[in-house]
């Protein structure tokens, strides 16, 4: 009995012994990681590279400028490249010259009321708002009006330029045949101090690169497209061939509250504790501006009335502009007459105030007539372009007749906002 005992034990023993044995074993020496698989290098994607260049010419036929589009596309190689070409020199063959630069109509505006209710509100400035502007519900059915009746925003020097010999020349503009250029430009874009609360932008800036407008309710402040620049540009983003090259239209700015809502004049605010920064950001702004299409004339610093003023005051006035705005905005050869003064009749330019402005290094002139659709003069080294008022005063007339000069770009029975006061 007991030798079976002692037996049976050692049998357990044993096992045990085998047990151990058998999972040492199996466990092993600690697992190494897996060794890593071989990897295949990545295969570059010979198109990668051309993708955005195709799509910068794309951009550029869309807005009619051949050539660019043509050089873009000169050094690719690939099937989508080549077939974007062959469209490129199909459309440039079928374009034509638009027949008469000097029947190129002008069109411009002031700032957008956004809030009709905040700037028809019946006070001091209410009357002038409602003369002088138009609301963005106006803005935006006439912009799809122009587009829609084949307009197409170029530049002034898209209309003519200064050849080698100093004399102002027109020249070739090429769109597909019932395409019409016309210029757009807006005044006083500084947004004055008096327009605050009543329901228009505040200024311009920039977020996440791009320039919108700053514009204060109620509610609070919001940023936007809530006036001319930053709605056409959003417009044109949709519609890329209202644009020729690109070119959407030109800012005159004045300089004494500042520009583009900045406070920068050392004459207006030398109390400013902040008029570096403002200028700087100005600078931002209208570089930004300058790179989406826009141009920059002169309103002049003082907003004067050019055909009463002296050559004295003049020369004041433009001395003061090219001191405390020019080098905000660049160097322009735009100058919008503040009021449509002009500082001659109809005869070719002569005279002082003309030499004066010539010397400021100005060649584009740009007065208001109102009473035809386009009226244009080249004349030794510059041109003068005549523009038309788009505002209340123009819409009110146009409703009350049955003609007007706004009939040939758009209806003012149906662009005109009802929200306007009664009148």
């Amino acid at each position: 009995m007991r030798d079976g005992r002692r037996t049976a034990a050692h049998l357990v023993a044993a096992l045990a012994v085998v047990g151990v044995l058998a999972l040492t074993a199996c466990s092993g020496p600690p697992a190494l990681p897996p060794a890593p698989s071989p990897t295949r290098s990545a295969t570059p994607d010979p198109l990668a590279a051309e993708r955005p260049v195709v799509a910068e010419a794309r951009l550029a036929l869309e807005q009619y400028d051949y050539g660019r589009a043509g050089e873009l596309l000169a050094p690719l190689r690939s099937a989508e490249a080549g077939r974007l070409a062959a469209e490129v020199r199909t459309r440039e063959a079928t374009a034509v010259r638009w027949h008469d630069d000097s029947r190129i109509s002008h069109l411009f505006f002031h700032s957008l009321i956004v809030d009709p209710r905040r700037a028809f509100d019946g006070d001091a400035d209410a009357a002038g708002y409602d003369d002088y502007m138009v609301t963005a519900v106006e803005f935006d059915r006439i912009l799809r009006s122009l587009h829609a009746r084949g307009f197409v925003l170029v530049s002034p020097h898209d209309v003519a330029a200064v050849d080698d010999r100093g004399r102002m020349r027109y020249r070739p503009i090429l769109l597909p045949r019932g395409r019409t250029p016309i210029v757009l430009s807006q005044d006083d874009v500084d947004y004055y101090r008096y327009e605050r609360g009543d329901g228009l932008a505040e200024d311009l800036t920039l977020r996440n690169g791009r320039v919108v407008s700053t514009y204060r309710d109620g509610t609070g402040v919001h940023h936007g497209a809530y006036d001319v620049a930053p709605v056409v540009d959003a417009f044109v983003e949709q519609h890329p061939d209202f644009a020729y090259h690109g070119h959407k239209g030109v800012l005159a700015v004045t300089g004494y509250e500042g520009v583009l809502g900045y406070r920068t004049s050392p004459t207006a605010d030398a109390r400013n504790p902040h008029r570096a920064r403002d200028r700087a950001a100005a600078s931002r702004v209208a570089t930004a501006l300058k790179a989406e299409g826009w141009e920059f004339a002169s309103h002049s610093w003082g907003h004067i009335d050019d055909t009463t003023a002296s050559v004295g005051s003049l020369q004041r006035d433009s001395a003061r502009w090219d001191a405390e705005v020019r080098p905000i905005v660049g160097r322009t050869d735009l100058y919008v007459y503040p009021f449509g003064a002009d500082i001659g009749g109809v005869a070719p330019y002569s005279g002082p105030k003309y030499r004066l402005l010539e010397q400021h290094g100005f060649r584009y002139f740009f007065p208001i007539d109102a009473t035809t659709t386009h009226w244009q003069q080249l004349h030794g080294s510059s041109l003068r372009q005549a523009r038309i008022d788009v505002d209340g005063i123009r819409l009110r007339e146009a409703v009350a007749r049955r003609r007007s000069v706004l009939d040939a770009f758009f209806d003012p029975r149906a662009v005109f906002d009802h929200r306007r006061p009664r009148r």
